[in-house]
């Protein structure tokens, strides 16, 4: 009979592996499109010209989609068919990605601000520059009400909010994936295996951004207009600050992606039998050895989960404010959100201007700090999850000795990144703006400071950008203002010549010429980005090591018919108060931080093109290190309330022991049973772990 019902069982372990396998494919689609959102970033705020507190916003897009519907699909969706409805996120997701991409379709050709395009010379030969104009250029950067409104509408400037409703479709999608599909596995599959398959999802989720991001940085090198323009003459390579590569590229390849991971849902059962167990095992489940206290008995005998009971949508309608009641009278439940949201405050803030802070501070390329982000801190990332999975099943946790291990890991990560404060670059050193033009340091957020005795009868413009690099080491923010007279070659190959700023300069320079673009920083930056990025991996290791031990918590706290509502609204609270601020006001410190904004092809204040990296360090760094100080003393208070929960436990356990009186008549049964009415009747206490 036992072999009878084995085989019986076989099918649905299949379906479970197939749900299992559709689940890590769905995981890694998902992260490939969060990724390659993180990683395009940077190429976004520059093709639209738009600040970073703005492109946080739009970035914050996603998680706004995701609070709109997370708690009635997570409440009301564990009630139907889970499978179905994550097929149908996939779809939404993927059609997210191509409005995301949809922009660059609308737009004409990318102008980026130069002034050399006024003054290069078409067959190469010697020209005169702007220094030696009667001050045109300079007059020209005031247009009309009439051109500027024409220029607008040519632009198409608003167009990033197809960027924005792409971003927010997405996480309209990416609603039903987590918590129907952890819920699902959780329901069908044994006890002791639950945390191995959720390292397992997460882990292959994992490698998602990991491609996200080298797709990224393989994007950001291919010119915006690939295809459509001559790359010879262009005067900028993906290394300049206003260089914009093919972000809508690999929108289209997430997209088409995303697709292909939504098409198996559509063909999974609804429910399944419980992996590995019997009719008669169910009745005696060994999670339920450690939530019995705290779980009351009116919960314990609910349908089980492969023969649901038929419920109207009315009926779930009407129970849906008291689950919520229930669920938030959890105190262990509601201090871990709390605490989440601190620390996914501080760790989106993180992501997200990571591969800014990397091109600020170290001088790297956007590409290559991306490129770099995706091939060592997420690896680093993958295997602290897999660590984390593998420690739980090994080990056999229980919820106490969970937390203190999710508490020590978490404390190591902050360690390595305390670190990270001390392994700083110097301001790159541009001339006007970070230092003098006799080479002092000298940091200046006013535009005036970019004029000086040797540039003052050029007539230079002060708003463009457009960097060279000179031969005495120094970055003049153009060659009108590094007072250059004379220029040869075209495109990349620009030298420019007689520069008399060069000339003033505290050492006697005899070739007085400079090439485009910025000069690279001092060879103890590379030395010392090294030392960062070994840091920055030891930093992802040790808190992704936490990663699959907190959610057992969180699933161990709950009641389980308020499962998929308590991840649901997990989720909601977290990416609400988590995840749409810290972008927004991580990007408005930091645009406090710009030293030189760029302008836009019709005037006006455009992306920025140079930061102050000190101050960006402290004002970056600095609130991180706040968040995450925070969200320890949360975890204190956390192990308190669980170690008394812990002792409560352990009490009820001595009371279950078999006791008899003087007539050796058990008194077992009477003492459980008070100890029962005692946890029912105070559930604010005794409806947690």
């Amino acid at each position: 009979m036992s072999v009878e019902k084995k085989m019986a069982q076989e099918p649905c372990c299949s379906k479970l592996k197939m749900f299992l396998a559709a689940m890590c494919f769905v995981y890694f689609a998902k992260a490939f499109q969060g990724g390659y959102m993180k990683s395009s970033i940077t190429q976004i705020e520059r093709r639209f010209d738009i600040p970073s507190s703005l492109i946080g916003f739009i970035d914050g897009s996603f998680e706004i989609g995701n609070l709109l519907v997370i708690a009635f699909v997570s409440y009301f969706g564990a009630k139907l068919h889970r499978p179905r409805l994550i097929g149908a996120g996939c779809l939404i997701m993927a059609m997210g990605s191509f409005i995301t991409a949809a922009p660059h379709f609308f737009q004409g050709l990318y102008k980026y601000e130069t002034t050399v395009s006024h003054i290069s010379a078409s067959n190469g030969t010697e020209s005169i520059l702007p220094c030696l104009t009667n001050g045109s250029l300079a007059q020209d950067d005031i247009p009309t009400v009439e051109i500027q409104a024409e220029c607008e509408k040519a632009a198409s400037s608003s167009l990033w909010l197809y960027v924005f409703l792409g971003n927010m479709l997405r996480g309209i999608g990416e609603t039903p994936v987590m918590p129907l599909g952890l819920s699902y596995l959780d329901d069908f599959s044994r006890a002791e295996n639950t945390a191995l398959y959720m390292a397992l999802i997460q882990t292959v989720g994992i490698m998602g951004p990991m491609f996200g991001y080298m797709l990224g940085s393989f994007c950001a090198k291919l010119y915006v207009d690939i295809g459509a323009v001559d790359l010879d003459t262009i005067t900028i390579n993906h290394k300049d600050s206003r260089w914009v590569g093919a972000w809508w590229l690999g929108f289209l390849l997430t997209g088409g992606v995303m697709l292909l991971a939504g098409i198996p849902f559509w063909f999974l059962p609804k429910s399944l039998h419980k992996q590995g167990e019997t009719e008669t095992e169910k009745k005696s489940n060994v999670v339920e050895g450690e939530q019995d206290c705290f779980i009351p008995d009116n919960n314990k005998h609910s349908n089980a989960p492969d023969k649901p009971a038929p419920v109207s949508m009315a009926a779930l309608a009407k129970d849906f404010l008291p689950s919520l009641k229930k669920l938030f009278s959890n105190a262990v439940y509601m201090i871990l959100i709390i605490t989440a949201t601190v620390q996914v405050n501080g760790f989106v803030g993180l992501v997200t201007f990571q591969p800014k802070y990397m091109e600020q501070t170290y001088g790297q390329s956007a590409s290559r700090a991306i490129f770099l982000i995706g091939v060592s801190n997420l690896p680093a990332v993958a295997l602290g999850i897999v660590t984390g999975g593998f420690i739980m099943k090994k080990f056999k946790l229980k919820i106490l000795e969970t937390s203190k291990f999710c508490i020590t890991a978490s404390l190591l990560g902050f360690s390595a990144l305390l670190v990270q404060y001390f392994l700083q670059c110097d301001n790159s050193e541009v001339a006007g703006l970070t230092v003098s033009y006799q080479g002092a340091p000298e940091v200046s957020y006013q535009q005036y400071t970019l004029i000086s005795q040797c540039n003052m009868a050029c007539s230079c413009s002060l708003k463009h950008w457009d960097p060279i690099c000179a031969s005495n080491g120094l970055t003049y923010a153009s060659p009108c203002l590094a007072g250059c007279q004379t220029s040869t070659g075209r495109g990349k190959e620009m030298v420019f010549q007689n520069c008399t700023c060069i000339g003033d300069s505290p050492f006697p320079y005899a070739n007085m010429s400079a090439v485009l673009g910025q000069c690279p920083r001092k060879s103890d930056c590379d030395y010392m980005f090294k030392f960062y990025m070994a840091v920055a991996v030891i930093g992802s290791f040790f808190p992704a090591c936490a990663a699959t031990p907190s959610y057992i918590i969180l699933l161990r706290s709950i009641n389980p018919e308020l499962k998929s509502l308590a991840l649901g609204v997990h989720i909601l609270l977290i990416r609400t108060l988590g995840a749409i601020p810290p972008a927004i006001y991580f990007g408005a410190l930091i645009d406090r931080t710009c030293l030189k904004w760029g302008t836009k092809q019709c005037g006006g204040r455009g992306a920025c093109r140079i930061y102050d990296s000190i101050a960006f360090r402290n004002s970056y760094l600095g609130v991180i290190y706040g968040l995450f100080a925070a969200s320890f003393v949360l975890c204190g208070v956390l192990y308190n309330r669980l170690s008394h929960r812990e002792k409560r436990r352990a009490l009820k356990s001595q009371l279950k022991a078999p006791e008899q009186d003087g007539n050796g008549v058990s008194t077992g049964n009477r003492n459980v049973s008070s100890a029962i009415i005692k946890c029912d009747e105070n559930p604010d206490q005794e409806t947690t772990i």
